[in-house]
């Protein structure tokens, strides 16, 4: 199974992270939590301060305690016992900010997780369907997983760990320039070294880290598909294919991963070293300058000198660490921002669907509901007109092409009045079901005009014009909850009564009542436990109760037996009566009774009329019809 070009296109081949990803990412930490925020820093300054006077404290506990203790026969320890308990005093200080801010950075990160998340999805629904068909199920959900947890650990701990490293290196250099500036300039040079260490090694892992979100979301879409297309892969022993499929994407994988991680792993023991390196020369340098009683040093100095560089190094340690996480997570928020920033489903309309009734002969607006709609349709003059939904649908030499330089569709033109019947047939790829993705709007026409009602389709709001359509289609999905919350799915405020009436008229009433629950059956998983005939019936009482002029059946019993077909197709009958219909179908005795049946071939309508009359031309229809010619 190769690579499609649905999985090609799933990935951005150049994410980049920029100024505008932190600038938007520091807007969600931010708008929220400001409060909050303020008590971390405080939290966290607390906190780098115990820690640099915990070295401090070393100084004055040698040369003002120790040491003049050691010299004295006759030693108070009054005053040692007192500066213990106030440093120990400094330490809980310490913890406790330590603790109080660790604590509240994970309650920022979650909310901040959450309002992503959120965000994330509303601006999903927004989308056309051309997103979802260009993109993997796996690779989209990888927004929701992988990226969305690489932000969490940045938020809930790289972040402060950085914020905290960053004021106890400031506090430390304060520290290290008050004892002695001499050596400071010793630790200095060092830290120059050190920086340079982490510019490479950080730079090269940063490229891998990038490069591992981005395989991560290429190996997520293809198991998704490999998953979904299991039973085909079976059926056609394509195991060995898959796997070597699979192996490529992992390797690819496996190879950033370890890229990545061995740049970032190596970081830590080279600074590690380079710190041990530090603590001698400095230990060493300090030894010989109090030796030769030098720049004033004392031993309380050099020992909290000696402290104070370690400390300085570990911060910076820590920072170059954390850089690999924040590096992979805003390679996350750039995937996720790239999401966001998608263009939303365009809609120009103005024209909506209102409930209405006839006052003294005239169509009226009401707030009630009288079973009767009407399209509202304000004019440039401010007039308002308003035209009963009854279902009339024509198409005026339309072109289309899912790509403008691919046209699918040619000079296409059909009339279908209210409660017709128009059956589409043709091989695969013909056009048929291009045509119903015309007809709801998924996809906008290049050229020629489709009216419903007699107003021009690109006039009427999107929700308002699918909210006037109903489909059933071959593949169901059904979601997780009650049988009867999925009937209710076609209107959510349908009653008990209204649920129960659509399934007797799709036929489902009776395998429902024999369920263990009735209608209060539990499904999960797409309704794994109902066979593909029942779930089909489902999917058709949930287009009954949402009662639309216009129905579209799209290959609706092409997956189901013989004698399921018989009860499907009954169902069926029941809810295209009084309807404007239109029917996709391979098997041509489920179209004998349409008004006009159409024959498609490479995206022209070749041939069109009723049954008879095109069985009596002997064209392809004929041909199709007999067995002369079969639907690929």
């Amino acid at each position: 199974m190769k690579f499609n070009k649905k999985e090609q296109k799933s990935v951005s081949p150049k994410m980049k992270i920029n100024k505008n990803t932190i600038k938007r990412l520091l807007k969600y930490i931010t708008k929220n939590h400001k409060f909050t925020l303020i008590i971390v820093v405080i939290c966290i300054i607390l906190s780098s301060l115990a820690s640099v006077a915990s070295a401090l404290f070393l100084q004055i506990l040698v040369d003002d305690y120790i040491t003049p203790m050691l010299e004295d026969p006759n030693p108070v320890f009054t005053g040692l016992i007192k500066v213990i308990i106030t440093m120990g005093v400094v330490y809980l200080i310490g913890i406790l900010a330590s603790f109080i801010y660790n604590r509240l950075m994970v309650n920022i990160s979650q909310g901040v997780l959450k309002e992503i998340r959120d965000e994330m999805f509303n601006k999903m629904q927004t989308f056309p369907i051309k997103y979802f068909d260009t993109n993997t199920n796996g690779d989209i959900m990888s927004h929701y997983t992988n990226d969305t947890d690489a932000l969490m650990h940045m938020i809930s701990q790289s972040v402060p760990n950085i914020i905290s490293s960053t004021f106890t290196i400031v506090a430390v250099v304060s520290a290290m320039i008050y004892l002695n500036i001499y050596l400071t300039l010793v630790v200095f040079g060092f830290t120059f070294m050190m920086l340079q260490v982490v510019k490479f090694v950080a730079g090269n892992s940063a490229k891998y880290f990038i490069k591992q979100q981005e395989s991560i979301g290429k190996v997520n879409g293809y198991i998704e598909e490999m998953i979904d297309g299991q039973k085909v892969i079976k059926v056609f022993c394509h195991e060995e294919e898959a796997k070597k499929d699979f192996d490529k994407l992992n390797e690819e994988l496996c190879h950033n991963s370890k890229k990545a991680t061995g740049f970032a792993n190596i970081l830590m023991p080279i600074m590690g070293n380079l710190g041990n390196l530090q603590y001698i020369v400095v230990a060493t340098i300090g030894g010989i300058l109090y030796i030769n009683g030098m720049w004033g040093l004392s031993i309380g100095v050099i020992s909290s000198f000696i402290q104070l560089s370690k400390s300085f190094g570990m911060p910076i340690s820590q920072i170059s660490q954390q850089m690999n996480s924040i590096i992979m997570a805003l390679a996350g928020a750039s995937r996720i921002f790239e999401l966001m920033d998608q263009e939303p489903e365009f809609d120009e309309g103005y024209v909506t669907l209102v409930n209405a009734k006839y006052v003294d002969g005239k169509l009226t607006e009401t707030k009630e509901k009288t079973g009767i709609w009407a399209w509202k349709h304000p004019h440039h003059d401010g007039t308002l007109t308003y035209e009963e939904l009854k279902g009339h649908i024509e198409m005026h030499n339309v072109d289309f092409g899912y790509e403008p330089e691919k046209i699918v569709l040619h000079d296409v033109s059909l009339y279908a009045k209210p409660g017709q019947k128009i059956a589409f047939v043709g091989a695969t790829g013909a056009g048929k079901t291009t045509i119903t993705n015309l007809i709801n709007r998924f996809y906008d026409i290049e050229d020629g005009k489709i009216r419903y009602d007699g107003i021009n389709i690109n006039k009427i709001k999107k929700d308002d014009l699918r909210r006037s359509l109903g489909m059933v289609l071959q593949d169901t999905n059904l979601f997780t909850g009650t049988i009867k919350d999925n009937i209710r799915y076609g209107k959510l405020d349908a009653t008990d009564e209204e649920i129960i009436q659509a399934a007797k008229t799709a036929n489902a009433h009776d395998f429902i009542m024999r369920l263990p629950d009735g209608y209060d059956t539990f499904l999960e998983s797409n309704g794994d436990r109902l066979s593909q005939g029942q779930r089909q019936l489902l999917s058709i009482a949930r287009a009954a109760v949402a009662d639309p002029p216009v129905m579209i059946l799209d290959e609706a019993t092409s997956s189901i037996d013989t004698r399921t077909e018989k009860i499907v197709q009954d169902g069926m009958d029941k809810l295209m009566e009084g309807r404007t219909v239109f029917v996709i179908a391979h098997r041509l005795s489920t179209v004998r009774n349409s008004k006009a049946i159409m024959v498609l071939e490479n995206g022209r309508i070749i041939e069109r009329g009723e049954h008879d009359f095109l069985i009596e031309q002997k064209g392809k229809y004929y041909q199709l019809y007999t067995g002369a010619f079969e639907l690929e």
